[in-house]
């Protein structure tokens, strides 16, 4: 998969963009606070329809615009097409190959993007929460069943813990229609577990592979899904759905007593196990950067084996982050085999000898010039 041209039109702090970009790597220098991030951004909503910067979509006009337009041409197995994303104060407006999607949901998924910004680093000693969005975003690219099921369990969640506060406070007592959210909330559920187990140790074999190949050796890394319902019932959805359905039926009365829902893959984590110890607790700083680094490149992987393409790699500023070593890892993984744009302020530092002719773009105030 490929992004050949980008066109922006009044987003973030550009006018006007329109790129032929380069299949391998596309650098983009600048000095900071001049847009190189806001590129890959656009790049990223391209892909995903939203931010990974704010929820604030208005954020993305560039003042004193009416709308913004993000479009590009991608190339994939299936053929070229055409994707646009205009955003305006009214919302977002998607579109493939001219015609226009009446749902979100239709568009996502036809170009795939893989973000690995610094803040990626602090994945392993991050919040639970942040490696749940970290694994819904990138697993609800590779499979639209599995962004359906999300959407779902999100509505029922929210209905859920709504009424659970109208039982805590009195202001309801069926129990009946609590029954049916609950059945809903687990069926949907069951299907995230089933779906976060079978991808979560895909992705643990790669990411073990890219951890001994860095280490040389010196390190075993594996996943640890850590989620309520037993290792055996995670094996498929029916399975997890009866285990829910069990470990609902014991908190009930503690869910009613606090007014929000205690058991679900809402609550779920991933660990990282680094020579049989969680890497967030007792590894070095080194490991840590190590493990998440061995993550992001598995998740190249992973999409490659469920989707049968090669994601876009960004990487916002990231290199910076690396010492030499893992630089060159990086580099040497990327190499010919996935798109590339990477923005920094100077080449210096960067391990020249491993990226072959890449398109070097400057980026200045807003504007992007290829450079000869």
């Amino acid at each position: 998969m490929k992004l050949d041209h980008l066109t922006l039109k009044d987003y973030r702090n550009y006018a006007s963009v329109d790129a032929a970009l380069s299949p391998e790597i596309n650098v983009l220098i600048g000095e900071n606070a001049q847009g190189k991030t806001n590129l890959l951004e656009a790049i990223y909503v391209l892909a995903l329809a939203r931010s990974h910067r704010t929820n604030n979509d208005k954020e993305l006009i560039r003042f004193g615009s009416d709308f913004a337009r993000v479009s590009g041409r991608i190339s994939r197995q299936s053929g070229t097409h055409q994707l646009e994303l205009v955003i305006s104060h009214q919302g977002k407006r998607a579109r493939i190959d001219r015609i226009e999607q009446s749902k979100l949901s239709q568009y996502l998924g036809h170009f795939n993007v893989i973000l690995f910004a610094p803040e990626d680093l602090a994945i392993v000693k991050g919040s639970p929460a942040g490696r749940r969005r970290f694994i819904d975003m990138e697993f609800g690219q590779m499979s639209s069943k599995y962004l359906y099921n999300l959407s779902q369990y999100k509505i029922f969640l929210k209905q859920r813990n709504a009424y659970l506060k109208q039982l805590k406070y009195h202001q309801a007592k069926d129990l009946v229609y609590l029954d049916v959210l609950t059945d809903s909330l687990a069926a949907f559920g069951a299907e995230l577990i089933a779906a976060r187990a079978k991808l979560l140790q895909t992705m643990s074999d790669y990411a073990a592979a890219i951890q001994q190949d860095i280490t040389k050796g010196r390190e075993t890394l594996r996943f640890s899904y850590q989620t309520q319902v037993d290792t055996e019932a995670q094996q498929n959805s029916e399975a997890a759905y009866a285990a829910l359905g069990t470990l609902f039926a014991k908190q009930q009365a503690r869910e009613i007593e606090q007014g929000t829902s205690l058991v679900g893959p809402h609550r779920d984590d991933v660990a990282f196990i680094v020579n049989d110890k969680n890497v967030a607790d007792f590894g070095s700083q080194g490991q840590q950067r190590t493990t998440a680094l061995a993550v992001k490149l598995a998740e190249i992987d992973l999409m490659k084996d469920q989707t049968g393409e090669y994601p876009v790699l960004l990487l916002d500023d990231v290199l910076s982050e690396l010492d030499a070593m893992r630089q060159t890892h990086l580099l040497k993984a990327i190499q010919s085999k996935v798109q590339t744009f990477l923005t920094t302020t100077s080449l210096d530092g960067i391990q020249k000898e491993i990226i072959t002719a890449p398109a070097i773009f400057r980026v200045q105030d807003g504007v992007l010039t290829k450079q000869a």
